[in-house]
């Protein structure tokens, strides 16, 4: 099974999801684009994750790696499962 999920890093805390998905619209049909956001702040954490449609949109966005975007180099690379990811952390008290 081919892995059509992306880790984008090095984003710029004031991007949106709007601009990640204009970013990469022209690698192929986006399915889904997810910004990681501070539960506090609302603010960017600086990654999010996009899954493409096809394999081939994958491998347009790979190529993006280390392009620049609103003044920073992106991270572009396959999203990985988190190892020893037992699930949400409990609430702080």
């Amino acid at each position: 099974m081919q892995q059509r999920k992306l880790y984008v890093g090095n984003l710029p805390f004031s991007i949106s999801e709007a601009d990640i998905e204009q970013t990469f619209s022209a690698c192929g049909d986006i399915e889904h684009v997810k910004l990681i956001t501070d539960r506090d702040t609302g603010r960017s954490r600086g990654f999010a994750f996009v899954t493409f449609a096809t394999q081939e949109g994958v491998d347009d966005a790979l190529a993006k790696h280390g392009e620049e975007v609103q003044g920073r180099k992106i991270v572009v690379s396959v999203a990985r499962e988190r190892e020893g990811f037992r699930g949400r952390r409990p609430l702080r008290q």
